[in-house]
C-alpha cells in the first residue's frame, strides 16, 4: 500500500540510508510508479535548497541520497575529523583516471599509458570497490577488461561519467599557473 504523504515517505528512505537508492528500489519500497517518485525526489529536492537547508537531496552514482550542504560540510568535517574517507594514492588516481576515461580498458593499455606495473594498483581499486572487472577482450589472451563503479562516482560525488571534466579542461586545468608559482 502506498504512503498517504509520499515526500515524507522518500525523505525517511532516503535520510536511512548511506549509499544512493535508485529509483526503481524507492519507487519498489514505497509500491509507487517511478515517474511518481522522480516528481517527488525533484520536489524533496527543491524544497531543502528554497529553506536553504543544511541538507540537499542528489542525484549521484545511479541513485538519490540526502548529502550535507556545501556551505556546511566545514562543520561536518570537524565533527568526524578522526573517521576519515579512504584516501588514495597519486597512482592510484592515475590509474582510476584512465580507466574512467578509457573503458572498458585492459591492464595492459592502463600499463602503456602509466608506463609502469599497474598490478598492485588495479587489486587495491577492486578491494575498494572503485573498479570492476567488466568481462574480457577479444584479443589474443582475452585479457580482462576494467571499468568504474557505482562507488567510483559515489566517492567523486558524480551522477554519471559523463560528469568527468572533459579532456581540454583538464589541459587548461594542468596549463594554469598554480597560487604560488605567481608570487
Amino acid at each position: 500500500m502506498p504512503p498517504q504523504n509520499l515526500l515524507p515517505a522518500l525523505e525517511a528512505l532516503l535520510f536511512s540510508s548511506d549509499q544512493p537508492l535508485p529509483v526503481s528500489l524507492l519507487s519498489d519500497a514505497i509500491e509507487t510508479a517511478p515517474e511518481d517518485v522522480i516528481v517527488a525526489l525533484h520536489t524533496l529536492e527543491r524544497a531543502y535548497a528554497e529553506r536553504g537547508a543544511g541538507l540537499q537531496v542528489r542525484e549521484i552514482a545511479g541513485g538519490w541520497m540526502i548529502v550535507t550542504a556545501p556551505d556546511c560540510s566545514e562543520w561536518v568535517a570537524r565533527l568526524l575529523r578522526g573517521k576519515k574517507k579512504m584516501r588514495l594514492s597519486r597512482a592510484a588516481l592515475e590509474t582510476l583516471a584512465i580507466i574512467a576515461y578509457k573503458q572498458p580498458v585492459t591492464k595492459s593499455e592502463v600499463e602503456a599509458i602509466r608506463g609502469v606495473d599497474s598490478t598492485a594498483v588495479l587489486a587495491t581499486l577492486l578491494e575498494r570497490n572503485l573498479v570492476t572487472i567488466r568481462g574480457r577482450s577479444k584479443v589474443v589472451g582475452r585479457p580482462l577488461l576494467y571499468g568504474t563503479t557505482p562507488e567510483f562516482l559515489d566517492y567523486f560525488g558524480l551522477r554519471d561519467l559523463t560528469e568527468l571534466p572533459r579532456p581540454e579542461e583538464l589541459r587548461a586545468l594542468v596549463a594554469a599557473p598554480s597560487p604560488s608559482s605567481s608570487r
